[in-house]
């Protein structure tokens, strides 16, 4: 796996763009057009979720852009629901059916769900699927060290999808990726917004003539092997967010950023897994 700024190469073949855009919580018309400037503003990775309802959506836009499918890197996650083998292999069939696609180019499971399934069998009719390219890579989502460790153990993930910002460090899932060679992508990586006005933040956006959000991503950036996918329904701060590649953080930015760990989890439902 080979890292720059921009991209993050799992194989030969196969590039993952750093910036992302997250289509949570954006449904019917909203995806569709939040998709179509995202595009429009340079994104070429998209992550969707059979649990959002928007594939349709996603996956139309994605076809009435001007942006070739080729250039698009385009993720979606089973529901936890969907995790015992026969709908795996089901259900992925539904979500491409539903995109447009012949393929996705990384399909997760959302979240664990051993009281649906036992983790081997799910993951082993992902790695069917992706045998059978439906999908060009496989990996997780919401997983703990403990148990991120184990599905390396028994199929050849790639990432954890995980919420991540700079008031919730996740070191633990972190030093799992760095030892088995993956990635981490940071969902909510702007902590809902709650970036936008950190005195901290604020500071060093000022150093840079940037916004705190950008402050926030570019730091995420240039975090070893990370993936960031901030969503957002808002035309000027989906643009805004891509423009992060310009300027770079000082050692001493990264750190005081780091520091503004607090441990404050955002998305935690019930029955969700017990976090590191």
């Amino acid at each position: 796996m080979t890292i720059s700024t921009t991209t993050i190469q799992i194989a030969d073949d196969l590039e993952v763009p750093r910036l992302g855009f997250g289509t949570f919580q954006l449904t019917d018309q909203d995806a569709y057009d939040a998709v179509r400037v995202a595009l429009d503003a340079g994104y070429r990775h998209i992550d969707t979720a059979q649990g959002y309802g928007n594939e349709a959506q996603v996956g139309q836009a994605i076809a009435d852009s001007d942006v070739d499918r080729g250039e698009v890197f385009v993720t979606t996650k089973l529901k936890p629901s969907n995790a015992a083998a026969s709908d795996v292999h089901t259900t992925t069939g539904h979500s491409l059916k539903d995109l447009g696609l012949d393929h996705v180019d990384l399909l997760l499971l959302h979240w664990p769900a051993e009281h649906v399934a036992p983790l081997e069998e799910t993951l082993t009719a992902m790695t069917e699927v992706k045998d059978a390219g439906k999908t060009r890579a496989i990996g997780v989502s919401n997983f703990p060290s403990v148990m991120l460790a184990r599905a390396f153990d028994l199929a050849p993930i790639v990432t954890d999808q995980v919420e991540h910002h700079p008031f919730l460090a996740v070191d633990p899932i972190e030093t799992v990726l760095h030892e088995r060679g993956g990635f981490l992508t940071a969902y909510s990586p702007l902590a809902q917004g709650e970036v936008a006005d950190h005195d901290t933040l604020m500071e060093i956006g000022e150093a840079h003539g940037v916004s705190a959000a950008q402050v926030t991503l570019r730091w995420l950036l240039q975090k070893p092997a990370t993936v960031a996918i901030p969503k957002s329904g808002t035309p000027e701060r989906i643009r805004s967010n891509a423009e992060v590649f310009d300027f770079e953080l000082t050692d001493d930015e990264m750190a005081r950023i780091r520091g503004l760990d607090r441990g404050h989890r955002l998305i935690d439902p019930d029955g969700g897994p017990a976090w590191d």
